[in-house]
């Protein structure tokens, strides 16, 4: 394993999952892009997984009991319906594996959008079932999608940005230092 480049690329996912203490619309976040890069540039798969949702559970524990702590009866370790968010994540990241076998402004242009999908489907899914607030059927599904439908645009652009902002660093960062190439 080229170690250099493990710890900058999980420096990259680290730093942008950290970003989620910064002020910014609901759901522009960088939960998409930092799935999408770990699947496209960890040549071991399984910390394309790891490096992710650890980088989220860290940046979970800094939202939920630094800026959400008023919302919570004490020190919260997890989100109240984490596993949805965390099995988005996962499913991203598989995605990604398929969608950026190549890196290039078009894959990952269709890996953000794709991630931005999942992420509405699998969370808005999770909100609905066994939620008293929704009925438990078909049309109590649709009503929690068209819910989250008022916040996805924001999903789409932090998705956008932050992998632009991701690949386009590594991939430079990629020209002038040769350890980050391919390990």
């Amino acid at each position: 394993m080229n170690k250099k480049r493990f710890i900058v690329l999980s420096g990259f996912i680290i730093i942008a999952a950290l970003s989620r203490i910064i002020p910014h619309p609901y759901n522009f976040a960088p939960i998409g892009a930092m799935s999408i890069f770990g699947a496209a540039y960890f040549t071991d798969k399984k910390f394309s997984f790891l490096v992710p949702l650890f980088a989220m559970f860290i940046s979970d524990l800094l939202v939920n009991n630094l800026l959400y702590a008023s919302f919570y009866g004490g020190f919260t370790i997890f989100t109240p319906g984490f596993y949805w968010m965390y099995g988005a994540i996962a499913l991203i990241v598989v995605a990604g594996i398929f969608i950026l076998k190549k890196v290039n402004t078009t894959t990952v242009v269709a890996g953000s959008l794709s991630a931005s999908v999942i992420f509405f489907l699998v969370t808005n899914f999770g909100a609905w079932l066994g939620n008293p607030m929704y009925p438990q059927g078909i049309q109590g599904l649709f009503m929690s999608y068209a819910a989250g439908i008022p916040f996805f645009h924001y999903t789409v652009l932090g998705d956008l940005f932050y992998s632009g902002v991701m690949f386009g660093a590594f991939e430079y960062a990629k020209t002038k230092t040769p350890a980050f190439q391919k390990a």
